[in-house]
């Protein structure tokens, strides 16, 4: 059996090596090629090209990598007639997979396409569910309230659950991460997390300096640390650079002691308010995309939250400040209330953690599950 794994960003090259490594335990002689980064590369995978250029967000930014794109779309294409793989697993990216999806049916309509996390369509452009329904054979969701959506227009669909639900944080050390960098004990820490795309770290890291500029200036004990994701680790380590004031760069390998020992964090939204919020960090979420890309997009938005966990319990438990709201006075504001209450820091990490029940924190692996679906459905061709 060939298995063919596409991923297009950082958080789908560790969703495709979690699956890789799965496949592998249940199905030891699968054979397993694809497109995909650096984890998936350490499982064995390499990439018919970077991938890096391909972590765009926005139609403008969408726009001017177009002919980018299409371009490694027909790579993966043509990668794929290559191989001949009996299934071909797409993760996340919707932009980019949707044509690959497309564009492998028509060349190769007998292989299986699965999908591995669909559109949040529950925030916007529902009518999606439809389009990928026409496109795939199956779709491996990532909530329960995920499901109802693409089921209605007949995709079969299997609830496999958030890889970001089961982070093992049991190797964290918040003491020793204060230690090591001189942080007392009962030192206020903001952690601030710019994102993991280059577009998050332009359009948010100054939003973000100015910020926590004010507080510092009314809290002149804070302390603060920003996580370098592995993407835009040089990046970010440049612009922190600049920073008028004491700041600890944070690399991937100590995010979750970090994330332990943080008081209260700033996170651009995505993945990462779900790590923090098992980590038991209160936050305050924010983005901004470029006006344009804002104004064009705007009408398309019908979810009331952004954040999963507010989804889940349909509740603002972590404060979104999204685009015009999303200024250096609001962050410091929300910010500033929940560092100088403990009451209310400890009320909302214990709303956080209850939203993370109704998300599934106490299922299976989900890259186990996942893996079982992709060997049914390939061996099979069906399977609910």
């Amino acid at each position: 059996m060939k298995v063919m794994l596409v991923a297009a960003e950082a958080s789908g090259d560790a969703l495709g090596a979690g699956l890789a490594k799965a496949l592998r335990a249940q199905r030891p002689d699968v054979a397993l090629i694809g497109v995909g980064g650096p984890k998936m590369a350490a499982e064995g995978i390499v990439s018919p090209f970077d991938i890096a250029e391909l972590s765009i967000l926005g139609w403008i930014e969408g726009l001017r990598a177009y002919g980018r794109v299409k371009a490694r779309v027909a790579d993966t294409v043509a990668f794929a007639v290559r191989e001949r793989p009996d299934a071909i697993v797409l993760i996340d990216s919707w932009g980019f997979t949707i044509r690959v999806a497309k564009a492998i049916r028509a060349v190769l309509p007998d292989v299986k396409l699965i999908k591995y996390v669909g559109p949040q369509v529950w925030a916007s452009r529902p009518g999606r569910a439809k389009t990928l329904a026409g496109a795939v054979d199956h779709l491996l969701a990532l909530y329960a309230f995920d499901a109802p959506w693409f089921e209605k227009e007949g995709l079969p669909t299997t609830v496999v659950g958030s890889q970001a639900l089961h982070v093992d944080m049991s190797g964290a050390d918040p003491g020793g991460f204060r230690r090591a960098r001189g942080i007392a004990a009962d030192a206020p820490l903001l952690l601030v997390l710019p994102g993991s795309r280059p577009s998050e770290i332009r359009l948010m890291t100054p939003v973000y300096e100015a910020a926590v500029a004010g507080l510092k200036a009314e809290r002149p004990g804070l302390e603060v640390a920003v996580v370098a994701a592995g993407t835009v680790a040089e990046d970010v380590a440049a612009r922190i650079a600049a920073w008028p004031f004491r700041v600890h760069l944070v690399s991937e390998a100590d995010k979750y002691s970090a994330m332990k020992a943080a008081t209260v964090a700033l996170a651009t939204s995505g993945t990462v308010s779900t790590e923090l919020a098992l980590a038991g960090a209160p936050m305050v979420i924010g983005y901004r995309f470029q006006p344009l890309s804002y104004a064009i997009m705007k009408p398309f938005f019908t979810g009331k939250y952004a954040t999963l966990f507010n989804h889940a319990a349909d509740a603002e438990i972590a404060r979104e400040l999204i685009q015009k709201d999303a200024t250096p006075e609001g962050f410091a504001t929300e910010v500033g209330r929940l560092l100088d209450d403990p009451t209310a820091r400890a009320d909302q990490a214990a709303r956080q953690t209850a939203a993370l029940d109704l998300m599934g924190r106490e299922g299976r692996d989900p890259s186990e599950i996942a893996a079982e679906a992709v060997l049914a459905v390939t061996t099979a061709g069906s399977w609910v």
